[in-house]
């Protein structure tokens, strides 16, 4: 058994669950196909629900397979759309240059990320369709980046029928969150290096073993005393950690 997460960790180093979100029709899906086929169709077929595509890239050395997940942009499937939020690690935020209501709509995408999203999922803005005649676009390159500042987040003009700024998009979110990945596992294994003997106050007292869950790879932390009742399952994008309790009466 101890084999099968051997093999799963060689294929890749990090694991990254991407959201493309976005009105119906600017082109989620066309993005998707470019980035992980990299083909191109002109015929649209509107997203039912959720469909999704694997893609592995190198990122600075490290193998980085990349779960990209396209939504429905229809009202009808939002309930659906936004149970898939909180376990993204990224989200990037899709309109049409040529399309103004799907502009002005970023602002309810971002509201609905705030509600349903994980507090710090990185984000960024892709205007798409950039290949478009200057005379159907209304959205000026000027406007997308101010919206992309007044939030903070990253800003690219992209258009899947040319493949222009696709892979740079999906790659500079994917490089910001293995970098917050690594930033995060860095300062778990300090912590647990730094971990101290946790006084017992009351009730039985147990022994416990601090089993951290990297990805598939287990890493066993330091003894400690315990009490009973007291809760040390957490979670965060990267590790799982589980205290693992035997009785010492």
């Amino acid at each position: 058994m101890a084999a099968t997460p051997a093999r799963a960790r060689a294929d890749y180093d990090y694991l990254i669950k991407l959201l493309l979100i976005g009105d119906s029709g600017v082109g989620k899906s066309c993005l998707l196909l470019r980035f992980s086929d990299g083909s191109f169709t002109t015929s649209f077929i509107t997203t039912i629900g959720i469909d999704f595509k694997i893609r592995t890239i190198e990122l600075d050395g490290k193998r980085v397979k990349l779960q990209i997940w396209d939504t429905a942009g229809q009202e009808r499937f939002r309930t659906i759309t936004t149970a898939y939020y909180r376990g993204a690690m990224g989200i990037l935020l899709v309109y049409d240059v040529t399309d103004e209501a799907s502009f002005n709509n970023i602002r309810n995408w971002i509201r609905n990320i705030e509600q349903h999203a994980s507090d710090n999922v990185n984000k960024i803005l892709v205007g798409n369709k950039a290949d478009m005649d200057e005379s159907k676009r209304v959205v000026p390159t000027s406007r997308g980046q101010a919206l992309a500042d007044e939030y903070g987040i990253k800003f690219f003009e992209t258009s899947a029928k040319t493949n222009l700024n696709v892979e740079e998009a999906f790659f500079s979110i994917a490089r910001d969150i293995k970098q917050r990945l690594a930033d995060s596992s860095d300062s778990k294994v300090e912590e647990l290096k730094s971990t101290k003997k946790i006084k017992p106050q009351q009730g039985k007292l147990h022994k416990s073993l601090v089993v951290v869950v990297k990805e598939v790879t287990l890493y066993i932390g330091q003894e400690q005393e315990i009490m009973e009742g007291e809760n040390y399952l957490y979670d965060d994008d990267l590790c799982f950690v589980f205290y693992i309790t035997f009785d010492l009466s």
